[in-house]
């Protein structure tokens, strides 16, 4: 065995269930190769970022490594932005590139200084430094907070023959009984939010044991089910969820990240008390405690009782959550296409770009299950939602992932559309075309400029599709919309629906979001 076919059996066993990549000579060609000996399967991206957004998307779901490799120079340098999100979004992430071996000087950049910012470990091994050098990038991804790890592997390593090596195992580490402050049992009105590390099913029945609401952030959508009569609504440190949090005495933080919030002072008056995997760096939110541990044991710690919430006062905060996000407007407006996407296909996995059409779909898509909806919301990158779907798509084949985009995101990826055909996923691909930068566009209009450098024009998107052997639709009103929907509904393949929006409402959307 070569340290290349060493390297894809070390992934398979670590749980990684497919490479991604845009791939050139070298060790890429060594690693497709030892890929395809062992079983795994190699998909073929159009851009390296989007082949990070597929690897991160499987990470999130299986929640064990997802894998991509670029070739050296240009192509390790455009791998950064997809590598980034999995820094920002706590996703272990293995990233693969190739490198010149000796002293050549064509196409070769600084790659492990490169990367070493955004990664939690970089290395370039020799050939009998190779095996080690895996299970260390396998560790730090892993290691709280998850996180991307590189390594370049140039061919002479990859040829090389393996050597004989323990088996990886991970580390254990034994953390102190936490202590729990008394402000945990005397709370009459303890409030949930719950984050990207607490990402786990047994949060919903605790909130219907003690009466306890929730709030979830973006990451963390499907946790608690938006249908749950317990739910609260979607946290970011915004002003819509200020009304439930401001009748609650205690704020516990499940996994909460402050990656995760709104950029701005923390003003709440309750003591917080978190609950995370391990300690963090962060100054955003004043913490009482922070309890560090296994979350699911810790939650199980809590003195909980019931509490003082009522069921139909937090049914109605939600309530007024969402009328607030579904503001009145004409024509085709962006809540009502997340409104119509709903009723066809309910239950189905969401990836979602950002952008102004961002906002109406994280507060109104109705999720029911963890990891139901990916977004980058860490980084908030454009150009996610398309990728992440593929690579969800990929894990399951027999259930539709809804990509929700904007024109401008769209176009960033627009490629990978010749990847959904030609894996040929059941991806529906919701454009909302407005022909604008909007979020950009709203923000400059508030602060009195002229929209300028917005403008993206029309786009025949049944041509651009079509070209790239995707089926398309293009919509204008309601009844359109619903149409396309349920028409695509039983397609084995992708499809993309343009749902040529009006959108007025987007301004009073976000004050309603952020005032």
């Amino acid at each position: 065995m070569t340290n290349a076919g060493l390297i894809i059996r070390t992934l398979q066993s670590a749980g990684v269930q497919r490479l991604f990549g845009m791939p050139g000579g070298g060790s890429n060609a060594d690693l497709i190769e030892a890929a395809r000996l062992a079983g795994l399967p190699f998909t073929l991206a159009h851009t390296e970022t989007a082949a990070a957004f597929m690897a991160t998307a499987q990470a999130e779901i299986t929640g064990r490594p997802g894998a991509c490799l670029a070739t050296l120079g240009p192509g390790a340098a455009s791998l950064m932005n997809g590598v980034a999100n999995a820094f920002l979004e706590r996703a272990p992430l293995i990233v693969l590139t190739d490198c010149q071996p000796g002293r050549m000087q064509h196409q070769v950049l600084p790659q492990s200084e490169i990367f070493e910012p955004v990664v939690k470990w970089t290395g370039r091994p020799t050939a009998d430094e190779a095996p080690q050098a895996l299970a260390c990038a396998l560790e730090a991804a892993e290691t709280f907070p998850p996180g991307p790890a590189h390594i370049d592997l140039s061919s002479d390593v990859t040829n090389a023959p393996a050597r004989e090596h323990a088996p990886r195992s991970r580390s254990a580490h034994a953390m102190a009984p936490a202590a729990i402050p008394p402000i945990v049992a005397e709370a009459r009105r303890p409030l949930f939010l719950v984050g990207l590390g607490g990402r786990m099913k047994n949060i919903a029945a605790l909130c219907e044991r003690f009466s306890i609401p929730a709030l979830v952030t973006y990451k963390a959508k499907g946790v608690v089910p938006d249908r749950c009569p317990w739910f609260g609504g979607v946290f970011t440190n915004g002003t819509l969820e200020r009304e439930i949090i401001e009748r609650a005495d205690l704020l516990i933080a499940v996994g909460l990240d402050p990656v995760e919030l709104i950029p701005r002072p923390w003003n709440f008056r309750q003591p917080v008390v978190s609950l995370a995997a391990g300690p963090m760096r962060q100054s955003q939110i004043p913490l009482a405690a922070a309890l560090t541990g296994d979350v699911s044991g810790l939650l199980a710690s809590l003195p909980l009782g019931p509490s003082e919430w009522r069921r139909e006062e937090v049914e109605d905060l939600a309530a007024k959550q969402r009328a607030r996000m579904r503001p009145p407007g004409n024509g085709l407006v962006p809540h009502r296409v997340v409104d119509i996407a709903a009723e066809v296909y309910e239950g189905a996995r969401i990836t979602v770009d950002a952008g102004a059409h961002m906002f109406p779909v994280m507060a109104l898509w109705p999720a029911s299950q963890p990891n139901g909806v990916l977004i980058s919301n860490g980084l908030s990158t454009m150009g996610f939602a398309l990728p992440a779907a593929i690579g969800a798509a990929l894990l399951d084949r027999a259930k539709p992932v809804i990509a929700f985009t904007g024109d401008g995101g769209l176009l960033i990826c627009l490629a990978e559309l010749r990847t959904a055909a030609r894996e040929n996923v059941p991806v529906r691909v919701i454009v909302f075309d407005d022909g604008d930068l909007t979020l950009i566009k709203v923000k400059q209009q508030q602060r009195g400029y002229a929209p300028d450098g917005v403008r993206i024009g029309e786009i025949d998107w049944q041509s651009v599709s079509s070209g790239l052997g995707v089926r398309a639709h293009c919509c204008t009103t309601e009844e359109e919309l619903r149409g396309a929907l349920r028409e695509s509904a039983g397609h084995a393949g992708p499809v993309l629906i343009a749902a040529r929006i009006s959108t007025a409402t987007y301004q009073a959307t976000l004050q309603a979001l952020r005032g």
